[in-house]
């Protein structure tokens, strides 16, 4: 049973790093791609009110003013220009070195070994790699580990990894751009919600489903909350749906747990933060994102039974 236990988990942990090497790409290009599609719908809007019934007219009114020439030629000139973008998807183009364009080859993409290997710098123009790239291939090996290590190689514990690898998306994704993409959010809250019905999680599907309502609701209510006190957006909806989803996978008694949780993560992130640099302009918002996936990553690795047991006062409403 040993054994059989340490294979599972060297052979989750090789996974991990292939899956990790994945993530590296979703979390570079899935923003990118957010971004493109928003300026394609937002150029083709404008260019949808050259004739017919108009969006334009449809927010300016019958009588409104007609589209200005100069925005219609510029939409005309946006629009040539996205069309002769090459494609970006999470496979097209291939890996390339950012700096000089060199295609990377497939020795040369092998997790960590090749970062190793090429001493973090690229073969062609020697830039240097930043070394996030092996950072996130050897987190998600632990976390594959960790979940074949508790679960097996069961499809319990394929689900518990897949929540960690979404988790490390979104940490980074917001960390880098402040964009929690609805499509991991969406995965998340789906997944969890369908592995307590099918009672993977050991969470009562109700208790998830009121995780997710409270923990929409709650940042919900924070969010207008402060809205109509400043005047200003505190956080986006991105964070109410990551909240949501993390109740779906933890339940409602664990969503203090989490704010809690989140709270020590941000403090840590800020401090480490601040001590490479990246806090000096005090006029760049924080991301709360960041703090609550990380926030399940932790629960993840120290196990949601033993958090309970670690700070009690977090789960008044825990049962028993």
């Amino acid at each position: 049973m040993l054994v059989s236990q340490d294979v599972d988990t060297a052979l989750a942990a090789l996974l991990g790093l292939l899956i990790g090497s994945f993530l590296n790409v979703v979390i570079y290009r899935l923003p990118a791609m957010m971004l493109r599609g928003w300026l394609e719908e937002s150029v083709g809007n404008l260019m949808a009110a050259e004739s017919g019934p108009s969006l334009w007219r449809q927010v300016l009114g019958p009588k409104g003013p007609a589209i200005p020439s100069t925005l219609e030629r510029g939409a005309s000139d946006a629009a040539m220009r996205l069309d002769a973008l090459p494609p970006l998807t999470l496979s097209r183009p291939a890996s390339r070195c950012g700096h000089c364009g060199h295609g990377i080859r497939w020795y040369e993409n092998i997790p960590v070994v090749s970062y190793v290997a090429l001493r973090g710098r690229c073969s062609s123009c020697r830039a240097s790699i930043s070394p996030r790239y092996p950072a996130v291939e050897i987190v998600t090996s632990a976390f594959f580990a960790l979940c074949a290590w508790r679960y097996g190689f069961t499809l319990t514990g394929a689900l518990w990894a897949a929540f960690a690898a979404l988790l490390i998306c979104q940490f980074l994704i917001d960390l880098d751009t402040q964009l929690l993409p609805d499509s991991l959010n969406y995965a998340l809250l789906w997944m969890g919600l369908g592995a307590a019905a099918l009672g993977l999680t050991g969470i009562a599907l109700s208790s998830a489903v009121w995780g997710a309502v409270f923990g929409y609701l709650s940042l919900w209510l924070v969010y207008h909350a402060y809205r109509l006190a400043t005047g200003k957006e505190g956080m986006g909806y991105g964070d109410f749906k990551l909240l949501a989803a993390l109740g779906a996978w933890l339940g409602a008694d664990y969503l203090i747990g989490i704010v809690l949780v989140s709270s020590l993560v941000g403090a840590v992130l800020g401090l480490a933060l601040l001590a490479a640099g990246r806090l000096a302009n005090k006029n760049i918002p924080m991301s709360f994102g960041p703090f609550l996936a990380g926030a399940g990553l932790v629960c993840l690795a120290i196990g949601p039974a033993e958090v309970k047991r670690l700070v009690p006062f977090a789960f008044p409403f825990a049962p028993g």
